[in-house]
């Protein structure tokens, strides 16, 4: 079994902070939270039409995904993990690490516009067992327990409200012990309060913050989450986060799709100022073209381009590939404010914000002599073409 990028690319952060290595998941967990939704819009849908993809749709892009090497982890339903790790063996000769949502609280159940959870304060709810994950089934014998993921997303949801976040730290903790007797491994996502009632905490990047390393304190390296995913609050919350603690890595969440820019970009700033993990769900999945997305966020996110330069080339590929835009390409170089909450849905446009160029960006009137290029310049000489190709 090959080595996974996400073993190696934490150990380098974990010993040089200051090193260039970024992690990025495809959160392909949405048939948890969203029901017949879940897999996206098909490309068959007409305007007014509610026609999505199939469940086999969804799971066939993972399987492209996890193809292209590109990301570094495919979060996963336990189902897609018994069908795909187990059963398929997707991830065994691959550098990719497959996870699972190890539970699904209260405020991620938005299958249906008649379900009102999510404006409820959060109770933690476990469906996924860490043996199904691990074996698919009920008890896993010892030899076992490497058969599926070993590696899986816990969500919290605090409300500053005693009764019910200590109800949620408690079933963490459960969570965690269990884990540990297991081998298993997780990292810990933690989103803004969906419904305090009459709490509201004052600044939520800071309420956030405090709340995790307070809950963090009392867990020994043994028990603690790989990393974090949390929504993106802007620099100076990230920073004060991401220096608080050299071993606690901080990565973000996308929140809702919102335009190609928003997504590129927010990685872009997040990236600039801490965080090393971006875990994208509807941003990807609501791509014209999913797996050209992910080329140019991970061109994004190792420093290749700049997000405003991604969408144009990002719409290059559109072009040649023949797939329609949802947007014209002024739209998509618009950052909107998009929601951070799980079942946030809707944005409102802001003012852009402008990223330097790319300091690799270069302008070349004549092909260049291939072979005497690296792959990286291969790569970025193909960039640019799109670059001067849509403007």
């Amino acid at each position: 079994m090959p080595e996974k990028s996400l073993d190696r690319k934490l150990g380098r952060i974990l010993a040089d902070s200051s090193c260039p290595d970024f992690i990025i998941a495809d959160a392909k967990d949405a048939d948890m939270a969203f029901g017949l939704a879940a897999p996206g819009r098909s490309p068959e849908h007409h305007a007014g039409e509610a026609r999505f993809r199939t469940l086999q749709e969804y799971r066939q892009i993972i399987r492209e995904i996890v193809a292209q090497e590109l990301v570094d982890i495919v979060l996963m339903s336990a189902s897609t993990n018994e069908i795909l790790t187990i059963e398929e063996r997707l991830f065994d000769k691959s550098p990719l690490t497959p996870a699972v949502r190890a539970n699904d609280t209260t405020d991620i159940w938005l299958a249906g516009r008649a379900m009102q959870y999510s404006a409820q304060p959060s109770l933690p709810f476990r469906t996924a067992t860490i043996d199904h994950i691990q074996c698919g089934k009920r008890e896993c014998d010892a030899d076992q327990r490497r058969l599926g993921a070993d590696l899986g997303l816990y969500s919290v949801t605090f409300n500053n409200d005693a009764v019910l976040d200590r109800q949620s730290l408690e079933a963490y903790k459960t969570f965690r012990l269990e884990a540990e007797a297991k081998g298993f491994r997780h990292f810990l996502e933690v989103f803004d309060p969906n419904a305090p009632g009459n709490h509201p905490p004052a600044e939520l990047g800071r309420f956030l913050s405090d709340h995790i390393v307070r809950a963090l304190a009392g867990v020994t390296s043994r028990g603690r989450p790989l990393f974090l995913k949390i929504p993106y609050h802007g620099p100076a919350a990230m920073e004060s986060l991401a220096r608080y603690d050299g071993k606690l890595v901080v990565g973000i969440l996308g929140g809702s799709a919102g335009t190609t820019f928003d997504a590129f970009q927010m990685l872009w700033e997040a990236k600039k100022y801490g965080a090393r993990v971006a875990l994208y769900g509807r941003k990807i999945n609501n791509a014209e073209h999913q797996l050209s997305f992910v080329r140019y966020l991970r061109a994004v996110a190792d420093d290749e381009i700049g997000p405003a330069e991604a969408v144009r080339a990002y719409h290059g590929d559109l072009q040649k590939l023949g797939i329609r835009p949802q947007r014209s390409l002024d739209e998509d170089l618009r950052q909107t404010d998009t929601a951070s909450s799980y079942g946030g849905s809707g944005s409102s446009t802001v003012r852009p914000k402008t990223s330097p160029p790319s300091p690799l960006a270069k302008t070349a009137s004549a092909e260049p002599d291939f072979g005497k290029m690296t792959q990286a310049e291969k790569i970025q000489w193909n960039l640019d073409r799109w670059k001067r190709i849509v403007g």
